[in-house]
C-alpha cells in the first residue's frame, strides 16, 4: 500500500498520535525527575499544562484517524472481519448507541477510578485550604504517567483529579466499550434472525465492557467510611487490571464479526 492510502486511511495520524504520547510521558518522567527548587515551581507547572495541551492535541489526531479508518474500510470494500465490524457500526443506530454507551461509561469509569471525586463528609476549602473553584497542577513527583497531576475543585464536595495514565486508558476503554456495545446489539438482531440461535453469545460483549465493575463490586461491601481509603488502595490495582483488559475489549468485536460472516449476513452501504 502506497504512503499516500496510509495517509488517507487514517493509520499514520494513529501511529503518529501514540508515538506522540509515549514520547511525551518519556520526555516528562525525564523533567519531573529533576530536582525542584521553589523557584522553579511556576515554570514546571507551565511544562504541565504544555504536557496537557500537547496530550490533547495527540488524542483528536488518534480520534480523527480512527474515523477515517472506519470510513476508508467501508470505501474500500475489501471483505474482512473489520469490514463487517465497520459496516455494523457505520449507521445512525449504532452512533447513538456508541455515544451513549461512551458517555455513560466514562462518567462510570471517571467514579470508579477517582477522577471523579465526591466527598460528601469533607469541604475542600477547608480540608485542603483551597479555594472554590480553583485548578492546580501538581508538576511532580511520581512514577512515569502518574504526572502531571491535575486537582480541580468544582464544589465544596465535587473534584476532579486528572492523571494522565488514567485519562488515556478511560478515553480508550471507554471507546472500545462503546464499539463492543454497538456492534453487540446489532450482532444479537442479526444472529438471532439470520440463525435462530447464538445470540446469547453475540451480547458477550455487553458482558466484558465493564473493566471498572470488580472494584466497584467489591466496593460494595465496604462501609461507608472505609470507601474513600479503599478506592485509593486498588486504584493502581485496578489500572493494571484495565490495561489487561483492553486486549479482550479489542478481540470481542472479532469474535462477533466472524459468527455475523459465518450466519451469511451481508450489508450494502450507502455512499
Amino acid at each position: 500500500m502506497s504512503k499516500d492510502d496510509t495517509r488517507r486511511d487514517g493509520r499514520l495520524l494513529i501511529t503518529l498520535g501514540f508515538a506522540s504520547i509515549g514520547i511525551l510521558f518519556l520526555i516528562y518522567a525525564r523533567l519531573g525527575g529533576t530536582a525542584v527548587t521553589p523557584d522553579a515551581v511556576s515554570a514546571i507547572e507551565r511544562i504541565g499544562l504544555a504536557f496537557y495541551i500537547m496530550l490533547l492535541v495527540a488524542l483528536g489526531a488518534i480520534a480523527y484517524g480512527m474515523y477515517q479508518y472506519h470510513k476508508q474500510k467501508i470505501l474500500k470494500n475489501e471483505g474482512d472481519l473489520l469490514l463487517i465490524v465497520a459496516q455494523i457500526t457505520w449507521n445512525s443506530k449504532s452512533r447513538k448507541i456508541f455515544l451513549a454507551t461512551f458517555v455513560a461509561y466514562g462518567v462510570f469509569f471517571a467514579l470508579t477510578s477517582g477522577i471523579l471525586v465526591y466527598q460528601p463528609d469533607v469541604i475542600f476549602s477547608k480540608h485542603y485550604d483551597v479555594a472554590v473553584p480553583s485548578v492546580h497542577i501538581t508538576p511532580c513527583c511520581g512514577e512515569v504517567g502518574y504526572v502531571p497531576k491535575i486537582t480541580v475543585y468544582i464544589t465544596e464536595q465535587v473534584g476532579l483529579q486528572i492523571i494522565p495514565i488514567n485519562l488515556i486508558l478511560q478515553i480508550i476503554v471507554s471507546y472500545l466499550v462503546g464499539l463492543n456495545m454497538s456492534i453487540a446489539v446489532n450482532a444479537f438482531s442479526i444472529l438471532k434472525k439470520n440463525t435462530g440461535i447464538g445470540g446469547l453469545a453475540a451480547i458477550t460483549g455487553l458482558f466484558i465492557a465493564c473493566p471498572t465493575c470488580a472494584g466497584t463490586f467489591l466496593s460494595l461491601f465496604v462501609s461507608a467510611s472505609g470507601a474513600i481509603a479503599f478506592t485509593l488502595a486498588i486504584t493502581q490495582l485496578q489500572t493494571i487490571f484495565i490495561a489487561v483488559s483492553i486486549p479482550l475489549l479489542i478481540i470481542t468485536p472479532i469474535i462477533m464479526a466472524r459468527k455475523i460472516r459465518n450466519s451469511g449476513w451481508s450489508c450494502k452501504i450507502k455512499s
